[in-house]
């Protein structure tokens, strides 16, 4: 087919498709459902173990609702009125000062893992370090008084495994940080630079739909959670769960990859792992520095963001990270 363009005219640009996520409204509603029809199912499965698992799945998930909510609102308010602009004004030139920098400027500005990756895009795309970008993007939902807070309330009289997780964090995004800025290539980020997306507007409008977003798509995803934890704790056998939480090894390899399949908002997986009472501290250490690096969630918008040969070399490099900062923590302080 012949070109109907002229002889100075460009192409027009091809939007890019939107990439389908996980709808927290039909997770919640099937979970409802499911739910007021449990007077049926007790006529097939063991009342016991139905009661059991609708103990631990409502309980999870009303004690992380509330701090779900206030990391939403606290995102949606950074994305109306922080600007990628301020940030590169703030950040040191000098990748080895600007990485731990970007890392603690997650502390100061929170946002879930949803709203850390295309801050981090806007970032690179705006002339930031690469490296100090994805320090900012592993620290941000990692490091924050909301999650820091949560994890408080969900391991009461437990202070060190607060102290534990903001250390084991910070070390993860500082780590891979300056291990990309010696690594990684300009060229495996390029599909950021190349697209500087829009916050969404100015003011109310970029925070509602910020908020809305991260509602509905870590709603759904602390659902999910709540149902394997409730399923973990009703359906696989006592004796294999004690018998892969008594090994030191296996139980790290286990609850790591288990952060990384369930992709729980960092807000609410703390109270996800104080249910898994068979596994260390240490262990469980290792579920809260994980989940908020790297999960199936974050690896999709990662490949999203930034194109898929950032997202095949940086998963892989978060998770060792990650895991040896968590062991490393966990030995010193728990």
């Amino acid at each position: 087919m012949r070109s109907t363009l002229g002889p100075g005219e460009a192409a027009p640009e091809v939007a890019p498709r939107e990439r389908r996520r996980l709808d927290g409204r039909l997770v919640v509603l099937l979970v409802v459902v499911a739910l007021y029809s449990r007077g049926t199912l007790t006529g097939s499965l063991n009342p016991v173990a139905l009661r059991t698992w609708t103990t631990v799945f409502v309980a999870i998930v009303t004690q992380a609702l509330p701090f779900l909510v206030l990391g939403v609102l606290v995102s949606g308010a950074i994305t109306a009125l922080v600007s990628p602009a301020a940030l590169v004004r703030l950040l040191p030139r000098s990748p080895v000062l600007a990485v731990p920098g970007a890392a603690l400027a997650g502390t100061a500005l929170p946002g879930c893992e949803c709203a850390s990756v295309p801050i981090a895009g806007r970032l690179t795309a705006r002339g930031v370090e690469p490296a100090a970008a994805v320090a900012f993007m592993l620290a941000a939902p990692a490091v924050n008084p909301v999650v820091l807070v949560a994890t408080a309330v969900a391991f009461p009289g437990q202070p060190r495994m607060v102290l534990a997780r903001f250390l084991g964090s910070l070390a993860t995004s500082i780590a891979v940080g300056l291990l990309w800025w010696r690594v990684g290539d300009r060229r495996w980020v390029e599909r950021a630079r190349q697209r500087l997306a829009s916050a969404g507007g100015p003011g109310w409008p970029a925070f509602s739909s910020a908020a809305r977003h991260d509602l509905w798509d870590a709603g759904g995803w602390l659902v999910v959670g709540a149902a394997a934890a409730a399923t973990l704790q009703v359906l696989v056998p006592r004796s294999l769960v004690l018998a892969v939480a008594d090994h030191p090894a296996l139980s790290v390899l286990a609850l790591g990859g288990l952060a990384v399949l369930l992709a729980i908002c960092s807000e609410a997986d703390a109270f996800v792992a104080a249910s898994l009472r068979e596994f260390s501290l240490t262990a469980r250490l290792v579920f809260l520095v994980v989940g908020p690096a790297v999960d199936v969630k974050l690896i999709a918008m990662q490949s999203g963001v930034f194109g898929r040969r950032f997202a095949v070399r940086f998963a892989p490099l978060t998770f060792a990270v990650a895991v040896a900062c968590a062991l490393l923590v966990g030995r010193v302080l728990l």
